[in-house]
Parts: structure tokens; sequence; C-alpha cells
């Protein structure tokens, strides 16, 4: 079937807004690393159209692509041929359960839309992402997303209630209800959960919803090592249990491009950086000072306390335009991995002499999660400013994830598996558990149509 015939195929259950005359923009990643194609670019605007569309595709044998807010940094949104069905016409906040803590929403409502109605009503949806103003919550369960509050709130998929998934026969499974207990059977949702959009197209979601934290504490804090950092997390932990929201690291180097990036001082001198969070929903006016006499009795005095929350906020700059800052050293080869905490030290200090061996003049940007073990591992060739970086990705790959896999690590913490990193997944799953992967996928969509040669090597 030629593109324009399987658009004239769409136009019988899709209206012509709902087919998109110039598809071109969806079709590149964000990093503009891949390029895809595709016959038809759709919208649909309600879910009974995306089942439509799935009974009309399943029927014909034709491969579908979902896709979010296009943020992805794996490829696993650009499509090879077929339909690519975008779902950003799905964008309600459908409803907010306060009894139940709970709002429901369209898998296209963006990030910071739904943070903004949890704040409306009084609440906190927790999940925070440097992309939060673009990505879409569909996304973020299909790749598991955690991001700045992993520690105190848990990952996309501790934060799902109940799914509504448009399998890739046209049907439906929708449980939205806003039940805490369920112990009736397999819980399905966690299948989809992480899934890179290859077993359903996830079109409704029901998250948890956190009061709002009235009291917050910010600290930058300079240690010389990485050990020294993670005794830092092991104390703050042990005094100030769940207040602690969010630990991160960050490198000498990477806050150096951040403050020139962002034209804001280095808060404090050291080799390594902590920015942390400490929250309370109970309003206190005690808790920095707790904090402070804390870091003095722990001999942590190479530290900054947020004395406004425009001090606070500039803290958190200097973090979050990490990414952006790093882009004047050219194009990158991303690692978004993460090891057991007591060893990111050691997977730090033996993978960095590795790799300077075999690259004379890498420079590598490394910052990310210290309180979950999820780190960002970011590394440039001065040389090579652009795309053409990536002809030497497999023999950077091999050696990060040599040295992750020996510190019992992973190669996908949030970004998930995608087009990049599916070669490198047998190394991290068995042949039994890819077998049974394999298992699922063949029996919800016999017929691979959906993000074919996504996730799955």
């Amino acid at each position: 079937m030629t593109g324009q015939d399987l658009k004239q195929a769409l136009a019988a259950f899709l209206s012509e807004s709902e087919i998109v005359a110039d598809g071109q923009p969806f079709l590149i990643d964000q990093r503009r690393r891949y390029t895809g194609k595709a016959d038809a670019v759709v919208q649909p605007d309600s879910v009974e159209k995306v089942q439509a569309l799935m009974r009309f595709c399943f029927e014909h044998g034709i491969a579908v692509t979902p896709q979010g807010g296009n943020t992805g940094l794996c490829g696993a949104a650009v499509p090879d041929g077929g339909v690519l069905l975008n779902l950003s016409r799905l964008n309600r906040i459908r409803s907010v359960d306060l009894a139940d803590n709970a709002i429901t929403v369209d898998a296209g409502a963006v990030l910071q839309n739904v943070q903004q109605a949890a704040a409306a009503a009084g609440r906190l949806f927790p999940l925070s992402l440097a992309s939060e103003g673009s990505c879409q919550i569909g996304g973020n369960i299909a790749c598991n997303a955690g991001g700045l509050n992993v520690l105190r709130y848990g990952t996309m998929r501790d934060l799902v209630l109940g799914l509504e998934v448009v399998l890739p026969d046209g049907g439906l499974m929708s449980h939205l209800q806003p039940l805490h207990k369920n112990t009736t059977g397999y819980d399905l949702r966690h299948l989809f959960i992480g899934s890179e959009g290859t077993l359903g197209i996830i079109t409704g979601a029901t998250l948890k919803l956190f009061a709002q934290p009235q009291t917050t504490e910010t600290a930058w804090v300079g240690v010389e090592t990485i050990e020294q950092a993670v005794r830092l997390l092991t104390l703050m932990q042990g005094r100030f249990a769940e207040r602690l929201c969010s630990f991160e690291l960050v490198s000498r180097f990477a806050l150096t491009l951040s403050s020139a990036f962002s034209r804001l001082s280095v808060p404090v001198e050291a080799e390594w950086h902590v920015l942390l969070d400490l929250t309370d929903s109970v309003a206190r006016d005690d808790l920095g000072e707790l904090l402070a006499e804390f870091l003095f009795e722990c001999g942590f005095e190479n530290a900054v306390l947020a004395q406004s929350e425009t001090e606070r906020l500039n803290l958190w700059t200097l973090r979050e335009n990490i990414s952006a800052s790093q882009r004047q050293l050219g194009a990158s080869i991303k690692h978004d991995i993460a090891v057991p905490i007591a060893r990111v030290a050691e997977f730090v200090d033996r993978c960095a002499p590795a790799l300077q061996a075999a690259f004379a003049d890498i420079q590598i940007v490394v910052f990310g999660h210290l309180g979950d073990g999820s780190l960002h591992y970011n590394t440039f060739l001065p040389e090579v400013l652009g795309n053409e970086v990536y002809q030497y990705e497999d023999a950077v790959n091999a050696l990060v994830y040599e040295h992750v896999l020996a510190c019992g690590g992973t190669i996908a913490a949030e970004h998930g598996i995608g087009q990049v990193k599916n070669q490198w997944l047998p190394r991290v799953r068995s042949e039994a558990e890819i077998a049974l992967m394999r298992a699922v996928k063949a029996q919800l969509d016999p017929h691979n149509i959906l993000n074919a040669n996504k996730l799955l090597p």
C-alpha cells in the first residue's frame, strides 16, 4: 500500500486534521541523530480513533510507531516506515481525586501540565525532569522515567496506579480506578511500564499524588571524593530519613561548564559536588538550622545553604543547565547508567583511565542522581564535534559498559533502550529473560507491527 493509498484508507476513520500534512518534523529525534520515515503521520483526538487505527494496521500488517513529546534520547520514537502515531492531541486532565490522592490524565498530557494541575488541587506530582515542559506522560511511563526525586518518591513505575492501553489488535485494556490495593492475579500494568511502546499504546493513566512540601531546604556541599559523597548520603538518610528528597552528584568539570553557561558563580571549590533537598509536608522553621548543624558536626563544612528562594533556584539552575552547557563540546556519546551506590566511586575511578588510554583527548562529563545510583556519563571527543562521533560509539560503549557490568550495574537507568542500546540487552538480561520478553511480545503483537526493532535485540 503506497503512502497516498494509506492516507486515503485512514481518512475513513480519521479527520483531515488528524492526518498530518507535513510529518517531517515528527521524524527527527531530539538529538537529531536519527531521521526516520513514515507513510503517514497521524494525531488522533480520541482513544476510540486510536483503537480504529490499530485494528486497521493489525489487519493489514502495517507498522506503527507510537510517539509522545519526542524528547527521548534512545531513538525509540523514530519510525521506519508505516504509521507514526503521535499522541499529542490526547492531552486532557481527566480528573483529580483528592480522597485517593490520584490524578487521571491522557497519555499526551505534558508533564508540566500534570504538575500544575496537581498543584492547583493542593497536591504534588513528584516526577521532575529537565524536559518536563515538553515530555508527555505516556512517554514517561513507556520508558519508566526517573528524574530528580526518585530517592523519595520512586520511578514512574512507583507512581502509576492504573493504565489504559490500546493493544496491537485494537482491543482496550482499561484499569484507571485509583485502587491502592488489588491482588486479583497478575498486575498487567507493569508489562507496559518500561516497554517503550512495543506491547501497546498507552492512552491514559491514573497517577499518585502527594502532599505539597511546606518546607524546603537546599544545600550545596563540596567534597573531594565520591566516597565522601556516599558517606554524606548514608548519614543524611540516617538522620533525616524520608525528608531527603534529592541528592545529586556533579563533577568539577560539569560544574565549570554549567557555571559559565548559566553565568552563575561556583558555590564552593571542590573536586565533586552534592546538591541536596530536604522537604517536609509540615511547615517548620528549624529544618535549615538542623541541616547546618548536621553538616558541621559530620565534617562537611565546605557547604552553602540557600538563604532565599532565589538562591535555591540558582543552585538548581547550575545542576539543570549541565546538559545544555555541554553542547559547546560537540556531539556526545551519552550513557544513562546505574550501579549500586556503594560502587559508584569504583566505577568512575576505573572507567575514566580506561577511556583515556583508548582516546587520549576524551572529555568526560559526569553528573546524576547519586541518591539512586544512576549517572549521566557523557563522553566527548574534542576533534570530532558533529554526529560523525557516533562511528566511535561501539568502542566507547564497550569500555563504559564493561566497567558498568563489572560493578553490577545496568546500561539503562531511566532513558530506556530504544534502538541505541538494544544490541547490548543480552549483556544485562539472560537468554531465558529475553526469550520470555519475546514470548510476551509475540502473544500481544503476533505480527510484530508495534515499534518493531526497538528494545529487543
